[in-house]
């Protein structure tokens, strides 16, 4: 403890927004078991035990967002994990110093720009007279603009393509990180034995981040169900509304936007369960694969 008290002394903040923030309002969740309502204290609402459970279970369009929400997630994990780490490759093999800074630089910047102004891009981008159908007429690929934004069945690929685009630099971060610690000896005796740029990539770098990359694998996964409702939201519209609809939106609008604030927190427990148990499920094949795991 004497050793480490300057660190322990710098997580204090940490731990007590930590506890403030994540901990103390789980309390809250009471209220999925009552009837709750505004004028009454936490603890004197009407306990209903599984109610608004049953009620979730039974609604079509919880199952409608749920569809929506793991089909995006799960878009968005793999080719967010995959464009990360190719791209983490890619920046390590520049040596050419300045120009990785730069690239690096330049490709943390989505990260910091509002769902706002992204959507407002990718909108003005796949309009019918936007730059992307502009192009695609001109090189004689389409006849006709394609209604990028009023295509149902586009809409998942779009959100995932402008989420890739905004997270790629910023994700790659901790895996460049982690290429940093990489013996270099390795490199060097791969590199007598004859082995390529591409061979030194894939039998040396890619195997070292391997732990790394399971325990961020894990931890999003964790996340698959809490993909959000921003870009869904900003990136939407009426016509691809039955696309868009995903489970935090879900409560938004059927849960705290309807007064039915019991029901919009039973849809939070119900987030938070399913999370918990893709971790425990998915730390334990990445234990017993002999990848490590987060615990």
């Amino acid at each position: 403890m004497k050793g480490q008290k300057a660190l322990i002394l710098m997580s204090f903040p940490f731990v007590i927004w930590l506890i403030v923030f994540k901990y103390i309002p789980l309390a809250g969740w009471t209220m999925a078991f009552q009837d709750y309502s505004p004028a009454k204290g936490l603890f004197d609402q009407e306990w209903v035990g599984l109610k608004h459970f049953k009620v979730l279970f039974k609604e079509d369009l919880f199952y409608q967002a749920l569809t929506n929400t793991l089909g995006m997630g799960v878009l968005g994990l793999v080719f967010g994990t995959l464009t990360s780490i190719g791209f983490a490759l890619l920046i390590n093999e520049v040596r050419l110093i300045k120009f990785k800074k730069l690239t690096q630089t330049i490709s943390y910047l989505p990260h910091f720009v509002s769902w706002v102004i992204v959507a407002n891009i990718v909108t003005t981008m796949l309009a019918p007279e936007g730059v992307v159908n502009n192009l695609l007429m001109a090189t004689n690929i389409i006849d006709k603009p394609i209604g990028f934004m009023s295509n149902p069945n586009m809409f998942w690929g779009i959100v995932t393509a402008a989420d890739v685009w905004k997270e790629t630099g910023w994700n790659a971060i901790i895996y460049l990180a982690a290429m940093t610690g990489v013996d270099p000896q390795l490199y060097e005796a791969a590199k007598v034995d004859g082995a390529s740029r591409w061979k030194q990539m894939w039998h040396i770098t890619l195997p070292s981040i391997r732990p790394v990359i399971i325990v961020l694998l894990i931890l999003n996964i964790g996340n698959l169900i809490n993909i959000g409702f921003e870009k869904q939201m900003l990136l939407g519209n009426n016509i691809v509304a039955e696309k868009a609809l995903v489970i935090d939106l879900y409560a938004l609008n059927y849960g705290i936007g309807m007064f039915r604030y019991s029901f919009g927190t039973a849809i939070g427990i119900f987030k938070s369960v399913i999370s918990v148990i893709l971790i425990v499920i998915f730390n334990n094949l990445a234990k017993k694969t002999g990848d490590g795991g987060i615990y």
